[in-house]
């Protein structure tokens, strides 16, 4: 695992909001079931905050209505992000200290995909039976 890059492990194409999405709409996205957060990310492709199923719960506990927000209104501003070739280690250490579940990958600054705690675990083992889609 030391030797493995985020580029080699991350997914792609990979989805991001505008933050002008609606929240409404970014639940939906969320509930396909495919993630748990999307980064957001502005006009040239940088990453500027990502929206998680907790920011959604969160307004809606506070009594939001999720289609009167965007996605600028609700993100987790300044998201943590990795390099794409970041070692895979580094990766399950900022992932540890930060408590979070997936990484926007960039690459000159712009998101090129995403690496979830998943992703880590499915490079670590190989499978003895795989389905193609």
């Amino acid at each position: 695992m030391k030797e493995l890059k985020a580029s080699q492990v991350m997914v792609r194409p990979v989805i991001s909001a505008k933050k002008n999405a609606s929240a409404r709409d970014i639940a939906l996205q969320l509930l396909t079931g495919l993630y748990s957060g999307i980064p957001v990310t502005d006009e040239e492709g940088g990453v500027i905050g990502i929206v998680t199923e907790l920011d959604l719960l969160e307004a809606a506990m506070l009594g939001k209505e999720l289609v009167k927000y965007t996605a600028g209104e609700l993100m987790t501003k300044k998201a943590i992000t990795a390099d794409k070739d970041t070692p895979v280690a580094e990766i399950v250490k900022i992932m540890k200290e930060k408590n979070i579940i997936r990484l926007p990958i960039t690459d000159n600054g712009k998101l090129v995909g995403v690496v979830s705690r998943c992703d880590i675990l499915k490079s670590l083992i190989e499978p003895e039976f795989v389905a193609y889609m």
